[in-house]
């Protein structure tokens, strides 16, 4: 994965492996892996304008490494989103000791795998910076001796003394004082950056597990809301069916109610109509009468 727009090695397989130039522990990670989490972290930390990668970026890295390095017959183990920070990490400070080294030698040639990718990416991040000369107290190279001194005396009396060694030049002096203290600084160099790898490393663990916890308790917040949402939406419903019986019912109260008024209704003015029909024949019977008696 070269993907990365400009980056000054062409797009191809990564360069075969090749032992490292630092000392120090390389958590396992293989050169093809280890290229792989430059070319991903890049992308996001050029997509970020070169800032700082965010924990749901180190597991998008995490992730991508992993498709294509955590499985099949190689035995390789899945990596974290905190490893590959500590990585990344680790991969930053000797990138700052291989630059100080390759400016302050007099070719630009390195064999270090990762620098070219590195320079591109955080190059003007870690501008280049001569190391300090070392101390005058530790090896200032002897001064010459003066030219009186090389006069050749007489022997004297007592135990003769052993010659002394041939002197070597102030300038091979100062060279093999440099390459002393520049390893002395590489080691100290690495030594800080396990120890603070192990910090961050630590440290990101327990923001992560704060992070997880946080998601953990949104996640609770939201399945209870959805819970109570759902309840109130079974609620509405229920009560929606009970008042469609209700009016059903009075609908059909209000029918009976209605037929029985017509009902009444007529029988009344059917046993009114009998009653008059019966005083009218009362009356006619007696009115029939009278004349019988008059007669």
């Amino acid at each position: 994965m070269d993907s990365i727009a400009g980056a000054p090695l062409q797009a191809g397989a990564p360069p075969s492996p090749r032992p490292s130039t630092f000392p120090g522990r390389e958590d396992c990670w293989s050169e093809e892996a280890t290229f792989t989490l430059i070319d991903t972290w890049g992308e996001r930390h050029l997509d970020l304008n070169r800032g700082n990668l965010r924990q749901r970026h180190w597991q998008e890295v995490a992730d991508a490494v992993n498709a294509r390095h955590g499985h099949g017959g190689t035995g390789a183990a899945r990596r974290t989103d905190v490893q590959c920070k500590n990585r990344i990490d680790t991969l930053k400070k000797k990138y700052k000791i291989e630059k100080a080294r390759v400016s302050d030698s007099s070719d630009s040639a390195t064999s270090w795998p990762f620098f070219r990718r590195l320079d591109f990416l955080i190059g003007d991040t870690f501008p280049a910076k001569r190391p300090s000369p070392p101390a005058t107290s530790r090896c200032t190279p002897p001064a010459k001796s003066p030219a009186w001194s090389l006069v050749p005396v007489g022997p004297r009396s007592g135990p003769q003394k052993r010659p002394a060694a041939k002197e070597a030049s102030p300038e091979s002096m100062a060279d093999s004082c440099f390459r002393r203290n520049f390893s002395v600084f590489a080691a100290a160099a690495a030594a800080a950056a396990d120890s603070e790898n192990n910090s961050n490393g630590e440290k990101w663990s327990s923001e992560s597990e704060k992070g997880m916890m946080k998601k953990k308790r949104g996640r609770d917040w939201e399945l209870g809301y959805r819970e109570v949402a759902e309840a109130l939406e079974r609620f509405g419903e229920i009560y929606e069916r009970v008042e469609e019986a209700k009016q059903r019912q009075m609908v059909e109260l209000e029918k009976q109610r209605m037929q029985f008024a017509k009902d009444l209704e007529t029988q009344r003015m059917k046993l009114f109509m009998e009653t008059q029909v019966q005083l009218h024949k009362i009356n006619r019977s007696k009115s029939s009468s009278a004349p019988d008696s008059v007669s």
